[in-house]
């Protein structure tokens, strides 16, 4: 993502499985490099770029630099990767609890001031609920913070009488293998307390398509769109409530190729046992969606600025409308067939969840709560992502809040020291009055060339 300082542009790089802690900002002039570590190309490819941008022939300190900050940070596909990567799944799997990812980001870590904030989430939540006759609801996953209208609209609904059901959570996997499904037999952990996980349906779904799933699929240890529904949850009922959590992934295959999910991997199998577990444990299990609709804009790839309820937004929650009404009316098929058009140009971030619900609940009906194009809850999110995905990042989130100034110049400067140490930089403080020159040459291999473009430009780049 863009570097969240104004004053410091670049391109901010984090790891969003968190293998790596490392936050990096590269500057500028170095973001076109980054495509040479493709895989595909090679270090004289490279060393060619370096060549045609700065009409120098020494490029190898840079080419060492960039590369061991990368390869150290964990951004590279190499060994050091795969140490990251593989210390990162066992220390999961030896966990005992599923520890809060997004306290103190997307919701505060402390009790009292979470409790405080849920009060304000969930105003006039309570005298709304609607009996005992709801299968289940869809909430979206975005931050709480920019989403909470929504989130309010859902939970709402849930009266005490659902308090002893064990509430089935099919999150949207983000990041999880497509095709398959992620459990985990530990107990989700928020600021209120520990879940209780059902691991005997765990147990189950195993004995019955483990082609389908990943155990202790540590997608689960970053995950958000399971955690916010625990936490609402959980904030409704109590901390002991039973949950059985599962992440699903993208059925893309079916999207791109053509046909329905079931036909491929182990998806059939596992809908099926899902399928038997509904209709055996019938209203003692309760269905929680952590879903998100359209994903519209140039942070998603699009060629245009999204701008909620306004042009071209209006034909997308049209859109979204009609994927909606197939869902309220059962219509599994219907459903998948909208999602299919265009290769869901829409960019839904929930329709793997919602068509397993269709499928394992085939007589469910629904209405609509309410939905809500949210530029600022996404807006929100990204804040949260920014600031709160590492332990080292949250402890220099408070350090910013206390003095923005010095902690934002202290991560710019550690982040250049990174990349940069041992090399020959030229630093130009353009707020001084020095004109002309671009804020910062990170390498005197930079240098020559800059100044022949200002000579030629006379003028500010």
């Amino acid at each position: 993502m863009p570097s969240p300082a104004e004053d410091r542009p670049g391109l901010l790089i984090r790891d969003s499985f968190r293998y790596s802690d490392v936050i990096l900002i590269i500057p500028p002039q170095l973001v076109p490099l980054l495509e040479f570590f493709d895989g595909e190309h090679t270090e004289s490819d490279l060393r060619a770029a370096l060549f045609r941008a700065t009409g120098e022939l020494d490029v190898g300190p840079l080419i060492a630099h960039l590369t061991n900050t990368l390869s150290g940070s964990g951004f590279l596909e190499n060994e050091q990767f795969e140490q990251l990567k593989e210390a990162r799944h066992n220390e999961f799997a030896s966990m005992a609890v599923r520890e809060p990812a997004h306290a103190g980001s997307a919701y505060p870590t402390e009790l009292p001031e979470l409790e405080t904030t849920m009060k304000t989430w969930m105003d006039g939540a309570l005298p709304a609920h609607a009996g005992d006759s709801l299968a289940g609801i869809a909430a979206p996953h975005v931050s709480p913070c920019g989403g909470y209208e929504s989130y309010r609209s859902a939970y709402r609904l849930l009266g005490p009488e659902y308090k002893d059901r064990t509430f089935v959570v099919l999150g949207t996997s983000h990041y999880g293998e497509p095709n398959r499904f992620g459990v985990t037999r530990k107990p989700y952990s928020t600021p209120f307390g520990e879940a209780i996980p059902a691991t005997d349906l765990t147990e189950e779904l195993l004995r019955q398509a483990p082609e389908a799933i990943t155990i202790e699929d540590y997608c689960h240890s970053f995950e958000h769109s399971i955690e916010f529904q625990v936490l609402f949850l959980q904030w409704m009922f109590g901390p002991r409530i039973r949950v059985l959590p599962i992440l699903c992934g993208s059925f893309g295959e079916s999207i791109y190729r053509g046909g329905v999910p079931e036909n491929y991997g182990a998806v059939e199998r596992f809908l099926g046992a899902l399928g038997e577990i509904a209709a055996r444990e019938s209203d003692r299990l309760f269905w929680v969606l952590g879903i998100d609709m359209a994903h519209m804009g140039r942070r998603y790839g699009d060629e245009f600025t999204a701008i909620a309820n306004e042009d071209g937004m209006l034909g997308v929650a049209a859109r979204d409308r009609r994927r909606i009404d197939c869902v309220a009316a059962g219509d599994a098929a219907g459903f998948w067939q909208l999602v299919q058009e265009n290769r869901d140009d829409l960019k839904w971030c929930g329709s793997s969840p919602l068509y397993t619900f269709l499928k394992v609940i085939p007589q469910a009906r629904g209405e609509v709560a309410k939905i809500t194009q949210a530029a600022e809850a996404y807006r929100s999110q990204t804040v949260a992502d920014a600031t709160g995905q590492t332990a080292r990042f949250l402890k220099i989130y408070e350090q910013y809040k206390k003095a923005p100034e010095v902690t934002r110049e202290r991560m710019y400067l550690e982040t250049m020291e990174r990349v940069l140490g041992n090399t020959d930089k030229v630093i130009v403080d353009t707020k001084q009055g020095t004109q002309g020159v671009v804020p910062y040459l990170p390498l005197h291999e930079l240098a020559p060339s800059a100044q022949k473009a200002q000579s030629k430009a006379g003028a500010q780049p």
